[in-house]
């Protein structure tokens, strides 16, 4: 098995394209991971086959773990480019995950189009946040009024995100500019600005 999962691990680390693995791959590194750790048990913790099989878990557990990265990553990526799952190169538990996402995947496509295309239904009233697929519904959040103050910079300053999300800056010493409240506030708190009084 060892030979096996170097092997797999070698093939996702060297290839861009994903590799292909049985589909009872998963189940089988189970088996041989726990029967590592049931042959540790009752030995001697200072014998060279305890070291040995000690390294031996870690070099596994290292190598499952970056196989697992790898392909997780070249799924995601095949999935979102052509909406096809390569069911002939997945395990039992990676087909059944990614039944699901194409599932999101193609829900997700379906709503950003209808949403270019003004169709998507809009609900206006708050509801609780729930995670299906289908049917999509979309909630409309009002953007909060951000109350504005003006000051007047003391400092030099870089560019700032605002409370409203907006950028604003850079800045420059003497500069007047009107700024979302809260972050009119930080910047006087810091001493990098005043504030004005608009009449």
């Amino acid at each position: 098995m060892y030979n096996e999962l170097y092997a797999a691990w070698r093939r996702e680390i060297d290839d861009a394209s994903l590799g292909g693995l049985p589909p009872d791959f998963y189940s089988r590194i189970t088996d041989y991971l726990r029967h590592i750790k049931e042959e540790d048990k009752p030995l001697d913790k200072k014998t060279v086959k305890i070291n040995l099989l000690d390294q031996e878990a870690q070099n596994v557990s290292r190598m499952l773990d970056e196989l697992l990265k790898a392909r997780y990553k070249k799924i995601v990526k095949t999935i979102t480019q052509s909406q096809k799952i390569p069911s002939e190169l997945l395990t039992v538990e990676e087909a059944r995950i990614c039944e699901n996402f194409k599932a999101f995947t193609g829900a997700y496509k379906k709503f950003t189009k209808e949403l270019l295309d003004g169709q998507v239904q809009i609900q206006t009233q708050a509801a609780p946040m729930q995670v299906q697929v289908a049917p999509l519904i979309v909630k409309v959040i009002s953007e909060p009024s951000h109350k504005r103050v003006a000051v007047r910079l003391v400092k030099a300053i870089p560019a700032i995100i605002g409370a409203d999300m907006k950028t604003y800056g850079p800045f420059k010493i003497e500069d007047v500019t009107s700024l979302p409240a809260d972050n009119a506030k930080m910047l006087v708190k810091q001493g990098l600005a005043v504030p004005i009084e608009v009449s």
